[in-house]
């Protein structure tokens, strides 16, 4: 969560609909913007499966709400939406981590230890991508700075 958020803050208001151009076939990749409201909405959609409701704010399939646009409110949904996660897990415990629950994605059953590993990793595989887009521009992730 910190690195992810750090990173996104990082990103200047003027680039945060980056998305590479260059060598290589990057068509069709997601902008660093859509990267953030991607992992936001994914947070969301693994948080209310172990909660057993309906996300609680638009998840466009896992795109985000398309009229969330802006740095700052991206930052919010992002920032909101580790919160949401945060309130998905408190309650786990021993006896509930291995209980099946409806999957967010298609209509399997999952155990919550499942979705809480997806909710883990998930960022981090994003993360690497905004990563790459803010050394694209010439930005030192947060992570990678010295003390």
């Amino acid at each position: 969560e910190k690195e992810v958020v750090d990173a996104a803050e990082a990103m200047p208001e003027d680039k945060f609909n980056f998305a590479p151009t260059g060598t290589g076939d990057f068509k069709g990749v997601r902008t660093f913007a859509q990267q953030a409201k991607h992992i936001a909405a994914v947070n969301y959609m693994l948080g209310a499966s172990l909660l057993g409701e309906k996300p609680p704010v638009d998840v466009n399939g896992e795109s985000g709400p398309a009229n969330v646009t802006s740095k700052a409110d991206i930052m919010k949904y992002l920032k909101d939406s580790f919160a949401y996660a945060h309130k998905s897990v408190a309650g786990l415990d021993a006896n509930t981590l291995l209980e099946q629950v409806k999957a967010p994605f298609g209509d399997r059953p999952m155990t919550r230890v499942a979705i809480v590993t997806i909710m883990i990793y998930h960022p981090y595989d994003h993360y690497g991508q905004m990563v790459e887009y803010l050394r694209m521009n010439s930005i030192i992730p947060p992570a990678s700075r010295g003390q």
